[in-house]
């Protein structure tokens, strides 16, 4: 199967935010030089619905490193990069993938290299997962299992596991402690934040930030608000981390209360129509409005549309919604993922923990997965907290361990 990408020539710029992000990922390059021995992938084919930017794209080659064969598409019409997909195809990775392609070309693009029959699946929002069970499940008759690491295809995952519906196993790598603790707060905090600023210009500082959604992404983008100077409301559907969000100093209101302080507005909650064209109604002058969620379904982009009376390009990345009594709203990035469509995603060091996860349990699937059940299952510990040494050593950093003796106390 030959690459369908933009442009081949791009790859020399793509080359150069790989070569970046690479420096910067010391735990995934110990993990490179093992797979590149080992050979661990050996005549497998590894599938990857990803969003194909620099960081993305190095996961890629790394299992390509390791001996198999893979295919990666897209995960966002918006976040594909079409210089690194050229960069990456050069480096003998099949990539099916264009900037700003249609949702139907997008779904195509995973159905061609799924029908490859692959052994490993790397997911990003469930996509995969479903095409094997409800299109051509006829595709899945090699595969070992697989990984999710978003916590909207963790969701789907789980509702089809309850249904008694999930027919190989998969890793919940969102769920492992060296990814939510770190990428969800540290890495979403931080480059929602990127992209916001670099596609408004717009001072953060003395304005008020509504979040909605007080999960491990949610924390970090409202820690970083507070940490630029804005004031926080988050508004919240369970009551437990609205108390936490409440005791972390912020206020906490409802969604429709929300609207009248909001400058900037950030859902980051997994669930559909989050911020409604009533909520936009009620909104100040000049609000922008994002999701960093992983669909955009999050604002009810479709709505504003039949609402506004006139839309426009303030700027790129930038649509502006003039509603029926004159105001105008501004909505980033279509209302898809702001981090990654506007921005280049989290930062390096933060997906380098979230990617050597991705890395050993694909190796762990394509080893052990044909005598795992076909259920949900949890990161193994020992690869969890592997990945916490290896960033520690890469680090410099030296912790303690237990003797004996504190262990037999602890455990018995």
């Amino acid at each position: 199967m030959q690459s369908i990408i933009h442009d081949i020539s791009l790859a020399p710029q793509g080359r150069q935010k790989i070569e970046w992000v690479k420096r910067h990922m010391p735990v995934l390059n110990t993990i490179a030089d093992e797979f590149t021995r080992d050979k661990p992938f050996a005549g497998l084919r590894v599938v990857m619905s990803i969003h194909l930017e620099a960081k993305t794209a190095y996961l890629a080659q790394v299992l390509h490193q390791g001996g198999a064969e893979v295919y990666a598409t897209g995960s966002n019409p918006l976040s594909t990069q079409d210089d690194v997909c050229a960069a990456l195809a050069e480096s003998g990775v099949t990539v099916l993938a264009k900037h700003g392609c249609t949702p139907e070309a997008l779904h195509a693009d995973c159905c061609k290299a799924l029908s490859v029959l692959p052994d490993v699946i790397i997911d990003d929002g469930g996509d995969l997962v479903h095409i094997l069970h409800e299109e051509h499940p006829e595709w899945a008759v090699k595969l070992r299992g697989g990984n999710e690491e978003t916590t909207t295809g963790i969701i789907r995952l789980q509702t089809r596991e309850r249904a008694g519906n999930l027919r190989f196993p998969m890793f919940n790598i969102n769920d492992a402690d060296c990814k939510h603790l770190f990428d969800n707060r540290y890495g979403t905090g931080q480059s929602v934040w990127d992209g916001i600023m670099r596609t408004t210009n717009l001072v953060v500082s003395g304005t008020t930030v509504v979040v909605a959604g007080y999960g491990w992404c949610g924390k970090g983008v409202a820690m970083r608000a507070k940490g630029l100077g804005a004031k926080v409301i988050v508004t919240e559907v369970e009551p437990v981390k609205a108390i936490e969000a409440v005791m972390d100093g912020f206020d906490v209101m409802t969604m429709a209360q929300a609207t009248a302080y909001g400058d900037f507005f950030v859902t980051v909650t997994g669930c559909h129509s989050v911020i409604t064209p009533e909520h936009m109604q009620n909104m100040k002058q000049g609000a922008v409005v994002c999701n960093a969620g992983h669909f955009d379904v999050e604002v009810d982009v479709s709505g504003l549309r039949a609402l506004a009376t006139q839309r426009y390009e303030a700027r790129k990345n930038i649509e502006a919604y003039v509603l029926p009594d004159g105001k105008t709203i501004y909505l980033l990035a279509e209302g898809r993922l702001v981090n990654l469509a506007a921005a280049d995603g989290h930062p390096a060091e933060i997906m380098d923990m979230s990617f050597a996860l991705q890395a050993l349990c694909a190796r762990h699937m394509a080893e052990h997965g044909k005598m795992l059940p076909s259920a949900l299952h949890a990161v193994p510990a020992d690869i969890d907290q592997g990945v916490a040494l290896r960033k520690l050593t890469a680090l410099g950093i030296k912790i303690d361990t237990l003797t004996p003796a504190q262990t037999k106390y602890l455990f018995g």
